[in-house]
């Protein structure tokens, strides 16, 4: 058995392709749009599991074994409540400092901020949680995250 992706339902293709791409760094891979089913699909994965992957081949398909996010967009107007519901997603980061501080300067909330140089939490515009965990070491802790609260739930 190997990992494809997780499946997010999101509202609004622009918000959430910021959140995703220029916050989080993900590049969309693929994008499928079903006009019998009145949805459209997009694939985002990591530029290092792209790396890894070999790259993403000219004809659409997807690597074997590149993890990715489905974003799905329904064209019809829906609700999504919960957004944790499901857990989280989590991504290993280069600098979880630098990240942290990029989404806030894009305003996102940091709801866990990353006190002890390891982990964050971060919810995307559909109230998706991501966990944020330093690659290697643990950072030196620093202000301001060293004594930033915690911001609603994560």
């Amino acid at each position: 058995m190997r990992y494809l992706h997780t499946m997010v339902r999101i509202s609004d293709i622009e918000a959430s392709l910021r959140f995703y791409c220029e916050g989080l760094g993900l590049k969309e891979v693929r994008r499928m749009e079903s006009e019998k089913g009145r949805f459209t699909l997009i694939f985002l994965a990591s530029p290092d599991d792209i790396a890894a992957a070999g790259g993403v081949p000219e004809t659409g398909s997807l690597p074997a074994g590149l993890p990715c996010i489905e974003l799905t967009y329904n064209w019809d107007p829906e609700t999504y409540t919960g957004g944790r519901n499901f857990g989280h997603m989590a991504f290993r980061v280069k600098d979880v400092y630098a990240l942290c501080q990029h989404l806030m300067d894009m305003g996102y909330t940091i709801n866990r901020p990353p006190r002890d140089g390891h982990m964050a939490f971060v919810r995307s515009p559909d109230n998706i949680s991501f966990e944020l965990l330093q690659e290697g070491d643990h950072l030196p802790a620093k202000e301001p995250w060293a004594s930033m609260e915690n911001t609603g739930s994560w």
